[in-house]
């Protein structure tokens, strides 16, 4: 378990180590975990020699994160250190939310496959099924399957219909749209874009979307996948984030699904496989079939 953001609650570690545990993996973490820093886990350079020395572990075969929050970003400075990974066996890595920066970065600086789901202390210390909880179903087939392929039913809403296959891109909305102009900016081209946040106004996912069509990220997708977006309510009598994303991407001629139970949500939350091929069927409730295992033997 690593801390790469914001600081985390002792009693919600403590929960999520226990769901951990009782899923019968062995948690191994740094004493450093809890550590404070104003509204980040410990300082950039700490956080930084975290995951580093998480990377390099060779007993360990996946990376869980504490929670999101801030502050993953600036874990990404180094360029000459981050060189020295180009060609090291991956780890699953797994989290939401400021977590996105991470995971855009390692697919696009290494090609590593990354897992969007639930952090020990934001998501996994709610349980299994509960509210604020996570989905076990796909937890389980997300970090076990190896070699065939499955599908991941979304709870959704069907806004355009139809099936498109391409690779699972995406994350936290705010997030995705921060790694436009840096060296590892999102390559969205014949993906599937998951994306989703919590407590934006209408007006501010609509500004999101619009600054990703404008940059081009929203041009030769295949489908989106949308969360629920939680807290994001609308004044009285306004559009709404749904409506927003109705008349922003219904031009774009894809493959749409509202209201997936992903990253932020109040629902026992998806874990979803980025970075690898998939096909989304976007009838009824929408479903994802993962083509392509996120982890190997």
């Amino acid at each position: 378990m690593i801390a790469p953001a914001s600081p985390v609650e002792v009693e919600r570690l403590r929960k999520g180590i226990a769901e951990i545990e009782r899923l019968g993996f062995v948690v191994r973490h740094d004493s450093r975990l809890l550590e404070r820093d104003g509204f980040f886990a410990g300082s950039a350079e700490e956080r930084r020699r975290e995951l580093l020395a998480a990377l390099r572990e060779p007993d360990t075969r996946a990376i869980f994160c504490a929670r999101g929050g801030y502050g993953s970003s600036y874990l990404l400075d180094g360029a000459a250190e981050w060189d020295s990974f180009k060609g090291a066996t991956p780890k699953l890595f797994i989290g939401y939310s400021d977590v996105t920066s991470l995971q855009v970065f390692f697919w696009q600086k290494f090609g590593w496959v990354s897992l969007y789901g639930p952090m020990v202390a934001a998501g996994l210390d709610h349980g299994a099924g509960a509210p604020h909880g996570y989905d076990a179903a796909s937890l389980s087939r997300a970090v076990s399957e190896t070699q065939r392929s499955w599908a991941i039913e979304l709870h959704g809403e069907t806004l355009s219909g139809g099936q498109a296959e391409g690779v699972l891109l995406g994350g936290c909305l705010t997030l995705v749209e921060t790694t436009l102009g840096t060296p590892w900016e999102l390559d969205t081209r014949g993906a599937i874009l998951l994306l989703e946040d919590r407590g934006m106004k209408p007006w501010q996912v609509d500004r999101g979307l619009t600054h990703l069509r404008q940059a081009g990220k929203l041009k030769e997708i295949r489908g989106l996948v949308f969360g629920d977006f939680p807290d994001c309510e609308p004044p009285a009598g306004t559009a709404s984030v749904r409506d927003v994303v109705a008349r922003v991407c219904a031009p774009l001629g894809v493959p749409i699904v509202w209201g997936a139970p992903i990253g932020h949500t109040q629902s026992p939350m998806l874990t979803i496989p980025l970075e690898v091929r998939a096909r989304l069927v976007a009838e009824a409730s929408g479903r994802l079939e993962i083509l392509e295992a996120a982890c190997r033997e």
